[in-house]
């Protein structure tokens, strides 16, 4: 399995191929959660929403063999593509690894410029839920 850093390394290296043309790059984002498994109505619920988002984003995750497993959904293509960046980069990983993962990427493919500052903010609330379930997850691991 590839390291987060490897995985980042991989996405800053497609949106630079992108170059600086915002338009493509916002296009890829949203094919990149078309490709995410969309989640089934029963579990797009309150308890699963992801507050501080623009846009309603669902987040499921679930402690497997020590590894922390995401799925995700939303009702936007944009932030949909977001949330498929994250889980591509922290999915399958430990607590551990999450709650400590240096997420460079977004700073490295100029995030910020792309998506603004309101869909800035929800995705930075995307990336505490994922470390909110991780610290959740680590504590669990330290209690068994």
């Amino acid at each position: 399995m590839k390291s987060s850093e490897d995985i980042q390394n991989e996405i800053i290296e497609e949106f630079a191929f992108l170059g600086d043309d915002r338009e493509a790059m916002i296009n890829y984002i949203m094919e990149l959660g078309e490709k995410l498994e969309p989640l089934q109505d029963l579990e797009k619920v309150e308890d699963n929403i992801i507050k501080g988002c623009q846009s309603k984003v669902w987040l499921i995750s679930e402690l497997k063999d020590g590894k922390v497993q995401f799925t995700a959904d939303s009702n936007t293509a944009i932030t949909k593509g977001l949330i498929s960046l994250l889980i591509r980069v922290l999915n399958n990983r430990s607590p551990k690894e999450i709650i400590d993962a240096n997420l460079f990427f977004m700073e490295k493919i100029g995030m910020s410029n792309m998506i603004g500052s309101q869909r800035s903010n929800g995705f930075v609330s995307m990336i505490k839920k994922m470390k909110i379930f991780a610290l959740a997850y680590q504590g669990q691991l330290q209690n068994d």
